[in-house]
């Protein structure tokens, strides 16, 4: 999410103001959601949920080496994932939706139209775009489409709503998102983490919301399970406290904090030689 300044003075330059909130309804939208706003004061209109063909083809199946390929039946079985999105934002956060599709050039018309139908099936408004092909006029039919939700009258308006009451416990509030938004059985705790929410309850910093850290690559802790998972386990591994943003972050499954360095950084190939000549920067 960018700055509370960002958006506020974004606010006072246009008549409408969009955010990008990256990476899903269960992890960028979520905190801007429970986070951000929460501690801002915004409650945002409406959302966009972004999707691309090739994801959701992945999602239900499809081998990466052949995201090209037409396959309806793997963007069918990988829909239930975008679904779940839909879902997170209207029926959790209240607040109306349209998706937008982010079009690449190996998308068929057979393969855009299949999602726009099941997505119009649940009630939500599709848009194409391509802005990376077209420039502006490929936001055109997006831009279009929002103004049509917010100026029909017979359209639902935001009813926006937190996922989880800050007084809640830690424990609580990381059950509540795990169940409520990335359709979890459960959580685990380890002891390690169960240490450190006792030391922030005695320390009354327990109230604050909870800052996620789990893999992009699924609604769950476990990037191998792709679509829509059930019945899952979400594993906390760690917890900390960033006291001045003003959140707790609860480690998830493997994941890392910033930065995610590679196993071979750059500085292994950067060398001088004898004349003071580098090699490897580049």
């Amino acid at each position: 999410c960018n700055s509370v300044i960002a958006t506020r003075v974004a606010q006072h330059l246009a008549d409408y103001t969009l955010t990008e909130a990256g990476f899903g309804a269960d992890l960028g939208a979520q905190k801007f959601c429970d986070i951000k706003c929460r501690l801002s004061g915004l409650a945002p209109d409406a959302a966009i949920i972004v999707a691309t063909i090739r994801a959701l083809k992945y999602n239900g199946g499809a081998l990466k080496n052949e995201l090209t390929q037409e396959n309806l039946s793997a963007l069918e079985q990988g829909l239930p994932n975008l679904f779940k999105h839909i879902e997170n934002m209207r029926e959790v956060y209240g607040l109306p939706v349209v998706v937008a599709i982010n079009h690449f050039v190996s998308d068929t018309d057979a393969e855009v139209e299949l999602v726009r139908q099941a997505c119009q099936a649940k009630g939500v408004e599709v848009a194409l775009t391509q802005v990376w092909e077209k420039g502006g006029a490929g936001g055109e039919e997006l831009a279009n489409t929002l103004l049509q939700l917010f100026e029909n009258e017979e359209n639902p308006s935001s009813q926006f709503q937190f996922s989880y009451d800050s007084d809640n416990s830690i424990a609580d509030k990381i059950r509540t998102v795990a169940q409520r938004i990335y359709g979890a059985a459960d959580i685990d705790i380890s002891s390690l983490a169960q240490s450190k929410i006792r030391q922030l309850e005695q320390l009354n910093l327990d109230k604050m919301p909870v800052c996620i850290a789990k893999t992009q690559y699924s609604l769950s802790d476990n990037a191998k399970l792709l679509g829509r998972p059930t019945d899952f386990t979400l594993h906390v591994r760690d917890i900390s406290v960033s006291s001045g943003a003003g959140f707790i972050v609860v480690m998830c499954g493997t994941i890392m904090k910033m930065p995610g360095l590679p196993k071979h950084p750059s500085a292994e190939r950067i060398d001088v030689d004898d004349t003071g000549h580098i090699t490897g920067l580049f």
